[in-house]
């Protein structure tokens, strides 16, 4: 069964380039990207970790642990780490998953028979501290993902987890957020936003970010 948006995200035991890694206790109380890679030394995948691997500081700062995959083994692994960071001018400190027997691929239905019969697509799930999915992305295997738009959406799940809000189309942090139509006290509402709101329609209230 694929893992759908709000389920527990499955654990598993694997060995990674960081050693054996068990998921949820991996995780502790941080969120978590897990996203794969069909195999290892291949070019798409090689800019894409070099990436992440830069962006280190910005999922600090949101408390994000990431963990790549690809569908080699460990000693592949560490070689093609090497390779990242000498062509991507980086350094690469999070783990990749070894999975030579598909079994976190499959476990998190990574595999799609459609596009490709044993390697895994770009798909990418971000895990919040209660281990729940939260966010579900899958490209083709041609297309490099864009990681500051994982980075923003993050933002929005931090910040709409904490308040009242949802954000608009294009939002990014800082950015006038909406307030849920669910919330209709006045009293609460000004409460919850001193910084004041305008009423663009009764179904569509814009206020400051409250983050900021």
């Amino acid at each position: 069964m694929p893992v759908r948006l709000g389920d527990m995200a499955p654990d598993f035991e694997q060995d990674s380039s960081k050693g054996r890694i068990h998921l949820h206790e991996w995780l502790g109380d941080s969120w978590g990207v897990l996203f794969s890679h069909p195999a290892d030394f291949t070019p798409v995948c090689t800019t894409e970790l070099g990436y992440t691997a830069k962006l280190h500081d910005e999922f600090s700062r949101r408390n994000v642990k990431v963990l790549a995959l690809s569908i080699d083994d460990v000693a592949s692994h560490e070689k093609w780490i090497d390779d990242i960071n000498t062509t991507q001018h980086t350094h690469v400190d999070f783990p990749i998953i070894a999975d030579p027997d598909r079994k976190v691929s499959m476990l998190y239905d990574m595999i799609h028979p459609n596009a490709d019969s044993s390697a895994t697509v770009r798909s990418l799930f971000v895990i919040d501290p209660a281990k729940k999915i939260r966010l579900i992305i899958t490209y083709p295997l041609s297309t490099g993902r864009n990681f500051d738009e994982i980075l923003r959406v993050i933002d929005s799940l931090q910040l709409t987890d904490q308040h009242q809000v949802a954000t608009p189309v294009n939002w990014k942090k800082g950015d006038d957020v909406v307030i849920i139509p669910s919330l209709q006290d006045e009293d609460d509402i000004h409460r919850r936003f001193p910084k004041g709101y305008k009423v663009i329609r009764p179904y569509l209230r814009l206020t400051p970010d409250p983050s900021e």
